[in-house]
């Protein structure tokens, strides 16, 4: 350094630590040290939002002060507090030019290690020392904690090191070493990723919070929490350990050819530590070895893809932007890992009705959960155009696949034909089977376990069919019992127990019905062993007859619609029995015409 020199430092060579080293260092007479008043302001607001730059660059200014007064370097603040507008326009460089003018009218030379402040400062004649930033070490001191099968690390203070080991799903929490980390260790951690961010190319900082931050450093995502957001500083560092191709996860050539050629909505599904987001990498190589262009909307960045899909993040904060964005790229697939917020369903929805296949990635702990997160923010009937598959993992593997459809029809468990409506079918993929019904019940969007529905249903009919039989096996040990519902069931008995069944007026079906809570329709039993006898039907103006071989004149007959008696009738001398169309028995027999039911007519005994 030279004898007797002014110094003005920037924000970035406090933060980063070099301008105290350099002071520690290097010695020089007659130096003294000028301090503009925006760079203390901006490291203050910067640490009241609980982010560590501020917190790093407050405790450099203090330790530069120290190192300064022990060497009898003069010290001074210069300049006035930055304006609203200028706090705005801290971003845009506001705050920089601050600096700068400040290095002009004293006639300093400006200590910075950014880049960019360097280049202007030259270009506006400030004498300047530019300082490389950081140098990153061939292994950060975390990395020692990561072994092949680590998935992912865990430091507190007060706390020893611990480890997740082993697989996705399948993993054993680790003690790594008796003794608690400090705060001087996690701070020191917390300082080399921030400068190894700043000068890796693949380094970002992906979310930034009052006292909380996210970061991706290569492969590993970073959360940092600090009091009061969290009770002591906090710092898990998450990283995939394995890299997967569609291939290795078995599916069926079935759902292979899905994916290639039908699935464009699809939602990969599973709990925390399911391997989800393996998955979502490996499908979107999978697509590009289809020929396909592939994207990825990610906070933060963290899928394990080639350098041939472009892997976007928020714009300006905002993945609706991102979206008016990737529009216009046209890609031909989107990953988007993952969909948490209200925003985030409706950019996925906005974009697959737009026509590009998604690919979202939710948080789920049974499949129909992804499916019941859009309900409520889509409307219902546009489910189906949103999603049409649904892929949940378990323990890294593919457990279950769904495929939705959307159809008019009566739903599972209603009988009127007034009941039809549109319900979304969601069917297991493999086997077909119908497992879920979504509809509108009234003014309620409803899930319903088809299957469990028809099993309860199963277990109310057989225990209908027995209470009835237990009563009417008394009167007519061969008797039948059909359940048409849970309160409605047709009995078939041999026509001499009929009147003992019914009683006087009815009283003995009367309280059957009472003691069970059903309806019974008593239908005498078709004929087994009795002759058939052939006939031929026509209309009339006002009949309906039946003509029967003349062989069979003057006899009697029964008549039976679908196995139901109708009636006993006598044949007339020219082989005709007419029935008026007014009458009971003429209605019958013309409905059961239009309805095209079977009438069987037996020669009676």
């Amino acid at each position: 350094m030279q004898d007797s020199v002014k110094i003005v430092p920037d924000t970035s060579i406090i933060i980063n630590g070099k301008f105290l080293r350099l002071l520690q260092e290097e010695c020089f007479e007659n130096c003294e040290i000028i301090i503009p008043v925006a760079v203390i302001d901006e490291l203050q607001a910067q640490a009241s939002k609980g982010r560590d730059v501020g917190f790093k660059g407050l405790e450099q200014l203090k330790k530069i002060r120290e190192v300064a007064e022990q060497k009898g370097y003069v010290i001074k603040f210069v300049g006035e507090r930055p304006s609203l507008e200028d706090i705005k326009l801290a971003r845009s460089g506001r705050i920089d030019a601050i600096i700068r003018d400040a290095a002009r009218s004293e006639k300093a030379i400006l200590y910075t290690s950014d880049y960019v402040q360097a280049l202007v400062a030259e270009a506006e004649g400030v004498p300047i020392r530019y300082v490389e930033p950081y140098e990153k070490p061939p292994k950060l001191s975390f990395e020692e904690y990561f072994t092949q099968d680590t998935l992912s690390l865990h430091l507190k203070v007060g706390v020893p090191p611990l480890a997740k080991r082993g697989k996705p799903g399948r993993f054993t929490l680790i003690k790594l070493r008796e003794e608690p980390c400090t705060e001087e260790e996690l701070d020191k951690i917390i300082h080399e990723i921030m400068e190894a961010v700043r000068i890796s190319e693949e380094g970002s900082i992906e979310v930034v919070r009052s006292h909380a931050m996210v970061v991706q450093l290569g492969q590993y995502r970073i959360a940092i929490a600090r009091p009061p957001f969290s009770d002591d500083l906090e710092v898990t560092i998450v990283r995939p350990i394995v890299k997967l191709s569609i291939q290795d996860y078995n599916l069926s050539s079935k759902l292979i050819e899905r994916l290639k050629n039908k699935a464009e909505g699809i939602l990969i599904a599973g709990p925390p530590g399911s391997g989800k987001t393996t998955f979502a990498s490996s499908l979107a190589e999978f697509y590009f070895s289809l020929g396909k262009i592939v994207k990825t909307f990610e906070s933060p960045r963290d899928l394990q893809v080639g350098p041939e899909i472009t892997q976007y993040g928020p714009l300006e904060g905002d993945f609706e932007k991102s979206a008016e964005l990737l529009l216009l790229v046209r890609p031909d697939y989107t990953i988007f890992d993952e969909i948490r917020k209200p925003k985030d369903f409706k950019v996925f929805s906005d974009m697959r009705l737009a026509g590009v296949g998604m690919i979202g990635v939710v948080h789920a702990s049974d499949p129909i959960d992804a499916i019941q997160r859009f309900i409520g923010r889509v409307e219902l009937g546009m489910i189906p155009s949103i999603i049409d598959t649904v892929i949940f993992l378990k323990y890294g593997q593919v457990e279950k696949v769904y495929e939705l459809e959307l159809v008019v029809k009566v739903p599972t468990g209603m009988t009127s034909p007034d009941l039809a409506r549109p319900v979304i079918e969601v069917r297991d993929f493999e086997s077909g089977e119908l497992e879920y019904e979504i509809y509108t019940y009234g003014e309620e969007n409803v899930v319903v376990p088809v299957s469990k529905m028809k099993e309860f249903s199963e277990k109310i009919r057989k225990d209908v069919e027995e209470k009835v039989l237990q009563k009417i096996k008394i009167y007519d040990p061969g008797a039948e019992v059909e359940v048409i519902s849970p309160g409605k069931v047709v009995v078939r008995v041999n026509r001499d127990v009929l009147p003992k069944i019914v009683g006087r007026r009815g009283e003995t079906i009367s309280r059957i019905e009472r003691d069970l809570g059903v309806s019974i329709d008593l239908v005498p039993k078709t004929p087994v062993d009795r002759r058939e006898i052939p006939y031929d039907i026509m209309e009339t103006g006002r009949s309906i007859e039946m003509i029967f071989p003349e062989e069979y004149s003057n006899l009697k007959a029964d008549v039976y619609v679908n196995g139901e008696h109708l009636s006993t009738v006598t044949i007339g001398k020219n082989g005709k029995v007419r029935f008026s169309k007014n009458s009971e028995l003429g209605r019958k027999l013309l409905s059961a015409l239009d309805s095209k039911k079977n009438i069987t007519v037996y020669l009676k005994e």
